[in-house]
């Protein structure tokens, strides 16, 4: 998989993580998990285009743990 292929797939999951989210009943504690489903779900590919923006493999190395830790909040594994 490449770079350009990662980009698309982790904002396709953003996307669908919004869908999911807007598909849940209203309620306080749907609202609740909305809106954490929308940021962990969006965050994945904005972790991961930041560490595309790297300058060296150092730079991406202290960026790229940053995107796995919203994804395991998604899947619900911590």
């Amino acid at each position: 998989m490449n770079k350009e292929e990662l980009k698309k797939r982790t904002k396709h999951f953003g996307l669908r993580a919004m869908k999911l989210a807007a598909a849940l009943r209203k309620g306080r504690v749907e609202d609740a998990v909305a809106r954490q489903l929308v940021r962990s779900g969006t965050s994945v590919g904005a972790n991961y285009r930041a560490a595309c923006r790297a300058r060296s493999r150092a730079d991406f190395a202290s960026k790229s743990p940053l995107k796995r830790k919203p994804m395991k909040r998604v899947s619900g594994s911590n």
